[in-house]
């Protein structure tokens, strides 16, 4: 983090300021990074007035902590752990983060006709995209309908408000394609609690911003969705304010089978892996909880039907990347479709 300045303002200040981790003058940004939920996260904080950035830093860790205490699919004690150990009709009571997430989820689910779906845990893992590794073929039609009886939203009961069920022993949930999202709200809404009103966000590719940077814009690029294309390649950059983003693509987790690409985005009404030469989804919304499940909901729905419903949704915007020929390696094999009030891209 970048060292902080004594404020030599008045003698009480001074005194102030000696006994906290550290006193900064009005707009100096503080910066974070780290690791968190499989993946890296970046802060830009630029407060109006003098902050405890080490404080900030506590919070800031454990806020992510009790993230992954909560939803992570690899911490065996965790609450998502917990209630995917559940048997048929047992009850679990759960938090309110977790409930949280548990409504957008079910939101998606019903808004993107199960195209988004929490439960599609089975068939990953059938397809050797999961936590468990497992798939090397492609798998039998009678093991996909067998893991298809697995998944399905609908089949969690909620009850006393926050209080959670399932109908089938092997339902399992996984926030994968949403908890980061949450995370990013969660780090912004601590950051205005703390006063701090200009800000970005970021983890693992999910953005919030918030205010400006220093009376402009904050800006974002959009990944190049082409495999193992350098970090830096990008389709283009959004300029945000007050806004969140999240991409969702293809082009860095999928198979090669028999000379055919596989995507690990599984379509979880047929089981099968989309075909629909979308490379990549991006989308603009309120919230990067949002925007992170969206994003991947859109990328099974498709082009048209993806567009339709975010046509209908006020205060949200996609932009769809489609792959003209394959995965090739150049930009010029992309064209891209935009949904209203989707922002033009600064190149």
């Amino acid at each position: 983090f970048l060292n902080g300045r004594v404020c030599y303002v008045f003698l009480l200040l001074f005194a102030f300021c000696a006994f906290t981790a550290s006193c900064r003058r009005s707009a100096e940004p503080l910066y974070f990074s780290g690791r968190t939920m499989g993946t890296v996260y970046h802060i830009t904080a630029i407060p109006e007035t003098t902050l405890d950035d080490g404080q900030l830093t506590r919070e800031i860790q454990e806020t992510l902590e009790s993230m992954n205490a909560g939803m992570s699919m690899f911490d065996r004690n965790s609450e998502l752990s917990r209630f995917n150990s559940l048997s048929k009709n047992e009850t679990m009571c759960v938090s309110a983060p977790f409930m949280d997430v548990f409504r957008v989820s079910s939101d998606l689910y019903r808004i993107t006709g199960g195209a988004w779906d929490g439960t599609v845990g089975p068939l990953v893992n059938l397809w050797g995209f999961g936590s468990s590794g497992k798939g090397r073929g492609i798998p039998d039609t009678a093991a996909i309908e067998k893991a298809r009886s697995n998944v399905g939203f609908h089949q969690i009961r909620v009850s006393d408000g926050h209080c959670l069920s399932k109908m089938e022993n092997g339902l399992v949930l996984d926030f994968g394609s949403i908890a980061k999202g949450y995370a990013v709200d969660e780090i912004a809404n601590l950051l205005k609690r703390r006063g701090v009103q200009h800000y970005l966000v970021e983890i693992g590719g999910e953005v919030r911003a918030g205010g400006t940077n220093r009376g402009r814009p904050w800006k974002v690029g959009i990944s190049l969705p082409v495999p193992g294309v350098a970090a830096d390649r990008i389709l283009g950059s959004l300029e945000l304010r007050d806004r969140a983003v999240a991409t969702s693509g293809d082009y860095r987790n999928f198979r090669v089978i028999g000379g055919k690409t596989y995507s690990h985005e599984i379509d979880p009404r047929t089981g099968w892996p989309v075909r629909n030469k979308v490379a990549s989804v991006t989308v603009i919304s309120d919230t990067a909880v949002f925007a992170d499940g969206l994003a991947t909901g859109l990328m099974v729905m498709g082009e048209e039907k993806g567009i339709d419903l975010v046509n209908s949704l006020p205060g949200v915007s996609c932009l769809f990347v489609i792959r003209e020929k394959g995965r090739q390696k150049t930009d010029s094999e992309f064209r891209t479709v935009t949904s209203r009030g989707f922002p033009p891209l600064a190149r």
